[in-house]
């Protein structure tokens, strides 16, 4: 949920974007749709990681040792 957030609210700041492409979408092309689903991955990614170490901090905050 947050990624999505975090894509839509960067996918307006390009100007003239006003919806990010769907892959199913007939009227847009190749140039627009590859790149938006990149960038949705990239973000996608990165909260992901984001997430990831947040818990194994905390885990070690916990603990006194980095989960494996």
């Amino acid at each position: 949920m947050v990624a999505g957030a975090i894509f839509k609210r960067v996918w307006r700041l390009l100007p003239g974007q006003d919806q990010p492409p769907a892959p199913t979408d007939e009227d847009r092309s190749w140039r627009e749709v590859l790149p938006a689903a990149a960038l949705q991955g990239a973000i996608s990614a990165g909260v992901r990681a984001g997430v990831k170490r947040g818990e194994a901090s905390g885990m070690r905050r916990l603990t006194g040792t980095w989960p494996a």
